[in-house]
């Protein structure tokens, strides 16, 4: 049996993998039909060079979306979320999030064949989060009549509202303050406290 190894790319080979996946996000980020060759010149290769790296368009979209997704793992594992206080991680997380989701909005919204390995990465990411929701419960920063799992849902979706936001202004955004307004958000609410039901 033919048994297939898989070789890491050299040095030179990943940087000029790294350009072409970031000259891409830019460029479809403003122009979602861009071409191959819109995108190779953007990344300042030749067009030659991003088809033997990437077959096909679809090929380009699919490792974007892979190599976002990857990048947000690692934002929510540089939060720590199972060592640091719970709030403290939460906060991280939300700040380093934010930064992938604001640089990566093309790759992190691509519509790919279900059962890809972007997907096989936000699974363990939404496991991280769940864990992380689990442990805020745990330490009284949620209800303890709040489900941690539609909790972590309704973070998702303001994660989600701020990135449309930042992304239609177009303005550079104060990742630390804006995740402060998630969570604050999030864990306060935005009625009165007095407000009679």
């Amino acid at each position: 049996m033919n048994e297939v190894v898989i070789r890491p790319l050299r040095a030179d080979a990943e940087r000029t993998v790294r350009t072409v996946l970031e000259a891409a996000e830019r460029t479809l980020n403003r122009k979602p039909n861009a071409t191959m060759e819109e995108i190779a010149a953007a990344a300042g290769v030749a067009r030659t060079t991003v088809h033997r790296r990437f077959a096909t368009r679809e090929a380009l979209i699919t490792a974007m979306a892979t190599w976002a997704s990857q990048q947000l793992a690692d934002a929510v594992e540089q939060a720590r979320p199972e060592t640091t206080p719970p709030l403290v991680a939460l906060y991280q997380a939300t700040a380093n999030v934010l930064r992938v989701k604001l640089s990566w909005g093309f790759a992190m919204n691509a519509a790919l064949a279900p059962g890809n390995e972007a997907d096989r990465i936000q699974a363990g990411v939404v496991e991280r989060c769940d864990q992380l929701f689990a442990r805020l419960q745990q330490t009284g920063a949620l209800r303890a009549d709040v489900d941690p799992i539609w909790a972590r849902r309704v973070y998702y979706a303001l994660l989600h509202e701020v990135c449309q936001d930042l992304s239609k202004r177009g303005a550079d955004a104060d990742t630390d303050a804006r995740a402060t307004q998630i969570v604050d958000t999030l864990l306060r609410g935005v009625g009165n406290p007095n407000t009679q039901l």
